[in-house]
């Protein structure tokens, strides 16, 4: 395929066009602040409720973000006016939140990865199409507006055959972090090592061949780890660290062209696409950070209002295969986590 002129706009839906959502927030924690003021910022969905161990925790995180403080999970699943959960609990306790929130009826927002572990995510897939409603892996960045772009050029085959991902994350975490205490399903995998997984496998597939290597950290749990993943005919190179900063950049390569991520790749911010000829077109998006994850919250607006129950962007399969390819990893590494099905 001939090197393009131009890259394709996003297809992103309309902030303030969609239903008007009510969201409660299961989980008072750093990325449940930040999801909920970036969802009050650019959108006209509301926090109606939180959720908390206690009702001091639902008070201090209502009283910067506003909403109803409740002191118990099930007061917030069972409010008469909460339509979507986000669930942010810790990774072990996703399972048993989401479930909670699909009993009572709710559409749910799982933060990733959507469980610890393929049999988890399964769990709530399984809960969620018995019940009807929607369940969907907050995996933020697939929603961002230059994952939009790249999928329409995969989809296209402006790359041509993709062969190679190259990804890596890492992040300096201090000991006392709870990225590293195992009883939350520390280490590097589940906040980290989800992210280069998730390119990995949306771009190529799943894993038909699976090497990796892994590091523990100061408390045991397995704080960096390289995986070299083979895809039938096509290769991932990854890396994840929570003992160290990284460039966190990406790369994606087809036969045609590749694509360069700039760091933080997977957050929002700017790619270039380039040619074998040494063509080259860039594509400009302001690196927010955490800014973006209204976008997450956007695509659940855009599948309730067409009537749709899973989404287009990250498919309940999706995140299943994704949490396979991470179980595989973690077999190789000798990385098992509490809680673990």
């Amino acid at each position: 395929m001939s090197f393009p002129h131009s890259l394709p706009e996003p297809r992103l839906p309309d902030p303030t066009g969609g239903p008007a959502l009510r969201w409660g927030i299961l989980g008072t924690g750093w990325i449940a602040e930040r999801f909920a003021a970036s969802v009050l910022r650019h959108t006209n969905h509301q926090v109606v409720a939180v959720g908390s161990r206690s009702e001091e925790g639902a008070q201090r995180f209502t009283g910067r973000l506003g909403g109803e403080p409740l002191g118990s999970y099930a007061e917030l699943v069972a409010h008469p006016r909460v339509d979507v959960v986000y669930v942010a609990s810790p990774h072990p306790q996703h399972v048993e939140h989401a479930l909670l929130a699909i009993a009572a009826g709710k559409h749910v927002l799982v933060e990733k990865p959507m469980a610890i572990d393929a049999t988890g995510a399964r769990r709530i897939a399984e809960a969620a199409r018995a019940a009807g409603v929607l369940a969907m892996e907050a995996m933020w960045s697939l929603c961002l507006p230059k994952f939009r772009v790249l999928r329409r050029l995969l989809d296209d085959g402006v790359l041509g055959e993709p062969t190679m991902v190259s990804a890596d994350i890492g992040e300096y975490f201090p000991d006392a972090h709870r990225i590293h205490d195992p009883a939350l399903a520390g280490g590097a995998m589940m906040d980290l090592g989800t992210y280069p997984l998730t390119l990995a496998t949306w771009v190529l597939g799943a894993p038909t061949e699976v090497a990796a290597q892994g590091v523990r950290g100061p408390t045991g749990t397995m704080a960096q780890t390289t995986m070299t993943l083979r895809h039938g005919d096509a290769q991932s190179a990854l890396h994840a660290s929570a003992l160290v900063e990284t460039p966190t950049v990406a790369a994606i390569s087809g036969t045609d062209a590749w694509v360069s991520l700039d760091g933080p790749w997977y957050q929002p911010g700017s790619f270039t696409l380039h040619g074998r000829d040494g063509g080259q077109l860039r594509h400009l998006e302001a690196a927010t950070a955490h800014d973006g994850l209204y976008w997450e919250a956007l695509e659940v607006a855009h599948c309730l209002g067409e009537g749709r129950v899973e989404s287009g962007i990250r498919p309940l399969d999706a995140t299943i295969a994704t949490l396979e390819a991470m179980d595989q990893v973690r077999a190789v590494t000798g990385d098992r986590l509490a809680g673990e099905s």
